[in-house]
């Protein structure tokens, strides 16, 4: 139970700002098992993401409220997969072979393609969120930042880390995980969507619409450098959230 706890903690270390013991012990061998806690990351921020996206329109326009959530969201992970996102525009943009673009995803500094990309994917999540129902902009949130976490694991489990050193510029990245935390990851994602029960059962496709984005997307990395780095996991986690809430749009049509 402790190693559980300590395989916890250390996916709450390295994929938020939230405070860990410090005596927290690490190894690689804790870092890949945490990464079956990325949906419940996911319920973390999504939910703290929706309880100041709440509070927040209690005074405020729900553009306002949107942005300020959205804002507090990448506060709370850092940037973490935004950085992910950026470095992976300017990589597959500027580089037309597999050293050069690993070698641009490498560099701190962004670039032209990750400037543009970031713009465009922070507006259209921005406008998904906010064309939807202001009643269940909560819900989504937490629906999104959750199942969108487990893209990175679904990553991982289908494809190889292509780096073959063990540098990074800002955190370890987990490399590998077995079947059953695999397995364990995708129950934990499907875990909230049991509040759909409540409302429209069409909301479940866009899991499907997720692991759809995830497979497309992790191809392409495939195609282009072999398998994944740490930048293409947070990529894959930005993709399939703002994919998942355009599909949820779609599908509010029909309700």
């Amino acid at each position: 139970m402790k190693r559980e706890w300590n395989i916890f903690l250390t996916a709450l270390m390295f994929f938020t700002r939230i405070p860990v013991p410090k005596k927290l012990p690490y190894s690689e061998e804790l870092l890949n098992s945490s990464t079956k806690y990325l949906p419940v990351i996911g319920w973390i921020v999504g939910g703290l993401a929706a309880f100041f996206f709440f509070c927040f329109n209690q005074l405020l326009p729900v553009s306002v409220s949107i942005l300020l959530s959205m804002g507090f969201s990448i506060l709370l992970t850092g940037g973490f997969h935004e950085d992910g996102f950026s470095d992976v525009c300017d990589g597959f943009g500027g580089g037309y072979s597999k050293l050069k673009i690993l070698e641009i995803m490498k560099d701190s500094r962004i670039g032209v393609y990750g400037g543009i990309g970031l713009i465009l994917m922070l507006f259209t999540k921005f406008f998904a969120i906010y064309e939807l129902k202001t009643n269940i902009i909560p819900l989504m949130l937490i629906l999104g930042h959750t199942s969108s976490r487990f893209a990175p694991v679904l990553f991982m489990y289908s494809h190889e880390y292509v780096r073959e050193d063990a540098t990074s510029k800002v955190k370890p990245v987990g490399k590998k995980i077995n079947t059953t935390e695999f397995i364990f990851a995708g129950i934990t994602m499907l875990a909230p969507f049991i509040f759909l029960f409540t409302s429209n059962l069409l909301y479940l496709f866009a899991i499907g619409a997720v692991i759809i984005f995830t497979f497309v997307f992790s191809n392409y990395c495939y195609r282009k450098i072999g398998g994944y780095t740490g930048d293409c996991l947070g990529a894959a986690q930005q993709i399939t959230e703002t994919g998942f809430y355009i599909v949820v749009l779609i599908l509010s049509g029909f309700l």
